[in-house]
């Protein structure tokens, strides 16, 4: 059987928990108390009982606010009056509970008020408990902790499995699941005799046997009867005799003269569980008034589990729309190797507007973006989904960095306007080896050399998007082969600890910590580097989410790329296969010739028709062989299936045949149609 956690250090497990002594007479140690007297021990010394005291009762009996007893004498609470009262949140908790009296019983009250006014104020003190509890298993430990030991020895607490939520009308057999069992640790008592040594504690019965861990709960049976009730009853009830062993199991021996009560935990709508409550044979009996605290208790408790289901719920959808709108996976683009990190601010706000992509881009390129739009909520992940579609759209028509804040910013102001956001946009060549950055408000990058130097860069800081009316500037900047380019959002580097500043100063020296354990020939690997910058942020809940975009350049050597401008006339797809073929020889790729001149023919040919400025050739040879081929025609290619009468229409047809991939992209000067094919072992 699945063990359950109990509420005490060093407590036994669930097949444990149940297995109390419900015989009458059983002989028990009284309880203790947290510093591990006995409590009996730790009262004030009483004056000598007269005819009138409860000490010279013959059965010895004391009981408190929560455990009556069966005459109200004066001078009855004269021993308990004058003790000082324990605090109001004391009441409820497991350490604070009120002191027992002889023979496991609790203190007399001074009269029928004061067991009123105790119950009232330890029924506050529980549901405070119970409500301070955000998630479905805080509110049901508080439950426990707030019950045992003050109200009850054990406590089991069934809830429906699954948990209906909302509106949702549940189908199937309604069952519960032990969801938690807390008790009093069996302590061993005080041997006098032994020096004050502990004795061994009493052995448990041997009908005591662990409760049952799921109880379906059979329509129109005693259990579902009592449930629809509502109202908790004793266990010695005739409902509840009939209910108990369909919810704990038959074998469960039933303790009687009310030891044990049946509370329904019943939400807004439906019932949603049941508590049971049980005392231990030495200590005092239920009485009437317990049974409106144990309504209180499980109607706090039902209300509770209603409002934690519905809020794990939209904490669920809001996750999981944050989650969806950022890409599964990043691209790993010729020349550079990506890796990004995303954290909500707190597990109680896991919406945000951070974000980040990388979108390839014609020539090898590739766009590095971050973003960061104001505020935590539904609506600011929605106005995230819409700002990274807009950009990936705007990356396709591949426009300069500055252009696409300028669109962005536009888009903004379309949505609201109150709709702002920072947003970083970068474009990198690994031909080149440069970068071309604009930014809108927001955080700098930071570049760390491959010896190990790491640099903030300056860059035009720029207007957030959603302002209006503000010019975007770029700047270019060198991209050397080695280095890492860190994109982030301000909650990495800003907290309500430091500012901006400060925090981007620390990044880079966590950087250049982490650089110098890989030495200056080799940079650090990109996973556990993003981890390590994670790691400034320190424990505790962050005050805003992060999103975190790190691209190593490798950049593409000089002598893998072979480049030329072609004039467009009938000669230029001969001309283009002999430059093909001599590259590749070049290459020790001549395995590829055929299938790479028949290609380029094809694409060229169709350049040559429709073209009135010069074509670009490009070959790129990184783990495959890439072609690219570029002219001043707008219009792209679409692929056709060609009839037995048409003379033309093949061409892309047999690029799709045999090349690895194709594609086609609009430049703001033209287009570019590539395809890749795969190289040979040892090529």
């Amino acid at each position: 059987m699945t063990e359950h956690p109990t509420s005490h250090d060093g407590q036994r497990t669930l097949s444990q928990s149940a297995a109390l002594p419900m015989e009458p007479g059983a002989d028990r140690p009284p309880p203790r108390a947290a510093d591990g007297t006995a409590a009996a021990e730790r009262l004030p010394a009483r004056p000598a009982s007269g005819p009138g005291d409860d000490a010279a009762r013959p059965d010895g009996e004391h009981r408190g606010p929560l455990g009556r007893s069966d005459e109200d004498r004066p001078g009855a609470g004269r021993g308990a009056a004058s003790r000082p009262r324990p605090a109001v949140d004391d009441l409820a908790a497991p350490g604070g509970a009120l002191p027992p009296g002889p023979g496991g019983g609790q203190p007399a009250a001074a009269g029928g008020g004061t067991r009123d006014g105790d119950r009232l104020r330890f029924v506050g003190a529980a549901t405070r408990r119970i409500a301070r509890g955000i998630d479905l298993d805080e509110i049901v430990l508080g439950l426990c902790r707030a019950t045992v030991p003050t109200f009850a020895d054990v406590i089991l607490v069934y809830l429906r499995d699954p948990l209906p939520v909302g509106d949702e009308r549940p189908v199937g057999p309604v069952v519960l699941r032990l969801r938690r069992t807390d008790r009093i640790p069996d302590e061993p008592e005080i041997d006098p005799m032994a020096g004050g040594r502990a004795a061994p504690a009493l052995p448990l019965p041997p009908d005591s046997v662990p409760a049952a861990e799921l109880a379906e709960v059979r329509p129109g049976g005693p259990l579902a009867e009592v449930l629809r009730g509502v109202r908790p009853v004793f266990g010695e009830s005739a409902a509840a005799r009939a209910a108990l062993p369909e919810l704990l199991g038959h074998e469960r021996f039933i303790p009687g003269e009310q030891r044990a009560i049946l509370a329904p935990l019943r939400g807004r709508r439906r019932v949603i569980g049941a508590a049971v409550f049980l005392r231990r044979p030495d200590r005092p009996s239920f009485e009437p008034d317990d049974l409106l605290v144990a309504a209180q208790l499980a109607t706090h408790t039902a209300l509770g589990v209603d409002k934690a289901v519905l809020y794990g719920r939209e904490a669920y959808i809001a996750d999981a729309l944050q989650r969806t709108m950022l890409p599964d996976s990043l691209p790993q683009p010729t020349g550079v190797r990506l890796a990004s990190r995303y954290l909500p601010a707190a597990e109680t706000a896991r919406v945000g507007g951070d974000w980040y992509d990388a979108i390839p881009l014609p020539g090898s390129r590739v766009a590095l973006v971050v973003g960061d739009v104001m505020g935590h909520s539904m609506t600011s992940a929605a106005i995230m989904g819409q700002l990274r579609t807009t950009a990936q759209t705007l990356a396709g028509l591949d426009l300069p960095p500055q252009e696409v804040l300028h669109h962005l910013d536009e888009q903004a102001q379309r949505l609201g306007s109150d709709r702002m956001a920072t947003c970083l946009y970068a474009v990198y060549d690994p031909v080149a080896h440069r970068i071309v950055i604009a930014n809108a408000g927001h955080p700098p990058p930071v570049l760390l050399h491959l010896g190990g130097r790491a640099e903030v860069l300056r860059v035009p800081p720029g207007a957030p998007i959603g302002v209006g009316g503000v010019d975007f500037e770029a700047v270019e900047l060198d991209a050397p082969a080695g280095a890492t380019l860190l994109l982030y959002t301000d909650g990495l580097v800003e907290s309500r600890l430091r500012d901006v500043w400060t925090g981007i100063e620390q990044l880079r020296e966590r950087l250049t910590a982490t650089a110098r354990l890989t030495g200056p020939d080799h940079p650090p690997p990109l996973e556990p580097l993003c981890d390590e910058v994670l790691d400034m942020l320190g424990p505790g809940d962050r005050d805003d989410d992060i999103a975190l975009l790190a691209a190593r350049f490798d950049g593409i050597a000089p002598s893998d790329v072979a480049y030329w401008f072609l004039e467009p006339h009938e000669q230029t797809p001969g001309k283009a296969r002999r430059l093909a073929r001599r590259a590749l020889a070049r290459w020790d790729l001549e395995d590829l010739s055929d299938s790479v001149e028949l290609l380029i023919s094809e694409v060229v040919t169709n350049a040559v028709r429709y073209a009135e400025r010069p074509i670009t050739l490009r070959l790129l040879r990184t783990d495959v062989l890439r072609c690219e081929v570029g002219d001043d025609v707008p219009q792209l290619p679409r692929l056709r299936q060609a009839r037995p009468s048409d003379e033309g229409g093949r061409g892309l047809y047999l690029v799709n045949k045999l090349a690895r991939r194709w594609g086609a992209t609009r430049l703001s000067t033209g287009k570019v149609v590539w395809f890749e094919l795969s190289r040979p072992a040892g090529g």
